[in-house]
């Protein structure tokens, strides 16, 4: 783009400095020609003095061949016009010639006797410049015209043409090869350096290199120790949300045990019921966030390689998972269909497939109202098999859609139901492990369309 910029601005440069040489040369040539013009006006207007007689008597012819005689050494031609545009006297190479038919430009003669200056250049380059003469009554009876050869001029044009439009060619090639290097050298480490950041923004850490010692080397140094930094931190924060989670399994055991033991041996005090029965639901809330947090943490220390899959029939799969979920639906009045789909065989653990297809069900029955409705089929679509799960409820606002996948986050208007803002950071990551990948589409208010797309086998 900037290379093409460059040439169109040289290019309008060119044309408008070759528009000013073709001016500026016209109105220099033009001057001397004035110049010539007014001092053969002065000499033909002496031959005029002296010849008072035969003016007054009408033998102009003879008087300009007289003037011719006086004239025509300085030019290459030289001719006299009355102002009936009749040629009196005609001078050529010195000569003055009296049976000869010269080509005449009328327009030219004409202009002149309005007493202007007037000239025209034929096609061979020949210059025809006329100007007026006065009689003695200033009127304009006479036209002094002279020929001059300026090929010269036109061949000293054509010369700086060309010595312009080679140094214009030899710019272009200049102005493209250092493009081709700024390209080289410049564009492609910002486009690493740029995509090196991007990869770091999905946590995708990697080592940043320029073997080069400018600014841009010293960047990429800077951008590859920072990635190191961010690196460490997150496997430290991850690492200690692991042991703490470890930590808290047990007792929460515990916790929840007793709570349990404490509302079901409660049948007399309302209040205790009541403050036991929070109890249990709290200790069930803070036991599946800390199960959630040991599954993404053994999804962090894990690889693909190291969890175990097997040819699934992933239809069946969701047809089942379905069905589990439908006395949730139907408790808070939420229709649920299963849309049966063909047979769509993958590779997973249907352990973790059937929690990820639960999570994203449970999360629409959540945020959906009562008379709604929700859908989930699966479809084959090119080469892939995806479990595609519809809602009518409280929908996700655009700026939102992207994060909802990060852990812990969760939407604006979801704080009204519980959550611990895991479940599709989780399905998201279950996809993941397995060669597939999360999308959500929403509309606020409308309802949310969550799709897990697998590879088919």
């Amino acid at each position: 783009m900037y290379l093409l910029f460059s040439v169109l601005s040289f290019a309008v440069i060119i044309i408008s400095v070759n528009k000013a040489i073709d001016y500026f040369s016209f109105v220099t040539i033009e001057k001397q020609m004035m110049e010539k013009a007014d001092l053969g006006e002065m000499s033909f207007r002496e031959v005029l003095s002296r010849h008072e007689q035969e003016v007054d008597a009408g033998q102009m012819e003879a008087v300009a061949r007289s003037a011719l005689e006086t004239l025509k050494a300085s030019v290459k031609e030289v001719r006299i016009y009355d102002s009936s545009q009749k040629l009196l006297g005609l001078a050529v190479d010195g000569i003055v010639i009296n049976n000869k038919t010269p080509v005449i430009f009328p327009g030219n003669i004409a202009n002149a006797l309005k007493g202007n200056y007037a000239y025209t250049v034929s096609e061979d380059h020949l210059l025809y410049f006329a100007v007026p003469i006065q009689d003695k009554y200033y009127q304009n009876s006479y036209v002094y015209e002279f020929v001059e050869d300026v090929s010269y001029f036109y061949t000293m044009m054509d010369q700086i043409r060309y010595i312009l439009f080679a140094g214009a060619g030899g710019f272009i090639i200049l102005i493209t090869l250092s493009s081709l290097f700024i390209a080289r050298n410049m564009t492609k480490p910002i486009k690493y350096l740029l995509g090196a950041t991007e990869s770091f923004s999905n946590q995708q850490f990697r080592e940043v290199h320029l073997n080069r010692k400018d600014e841009l080397g010293m960047l990429a140094a800077g951008l590859n120790r920072m990635g190191i930094q961010l690196s460490d931190y997150i496997q430290y924060q991850k690492q200690f949300v692991s042991n703490v989670s470890h930590e808290l399994k047990t007792p929460l055991a515990a916790i929840k045990g007793f709570s349990q033991y404490l509302y079901e041996g409660e049948d007399e005090d309302e209040e205790l019921q009541r403050i036991y029965f929070h109890l249990v639901n709290e200790s069930d809330r803070l036991t599946r966030l800390v199960n959630e947090l040991l599954m993404l943490s053994r999804f962090d220390k894990a690889g693909q390689d190291g969890i175990d899959a097997e040819k699934t029939d992933l239809a069946q799969l969701a047809a089942g998972v379905a069905t589990g979920m439908r006395a949730k639906a139907d408790s808070k009045g939420v229709e649920l269909t299963i849309r049966q789909g063909p047979p769509a065989f993958v590779y997973v653990n249907q352990v973790l497939m059937s929690h990820a297809i639960a999570n994203v069900l449970d999360n629409a029955v959540k945020y959906s109202n009562s008379r709604t409705r929700i859908t989930i089929e699966v479809m084959i679509r090119e080469q892939e098999a995806i479990v595609q799960i519809s809602d009518q409820g409280i929908g996700i606002s655009a700026d939102e859609i992207a994060r909802v996948q990060e852990r812990f986050y969760r939407a604006r208007n979801a704080s009204t139901a519980g959550g611990t803002g895991l479940g599709l950071s989780i399905c998201k990551e279950i996809a993941e492990k397995f060669g597939g990948h999360l999308d959500i589409e929403s509309q606020l208010g409308t309802g949310t369309t969550v799709s897990i797309h697998l590879p088919l086998l």
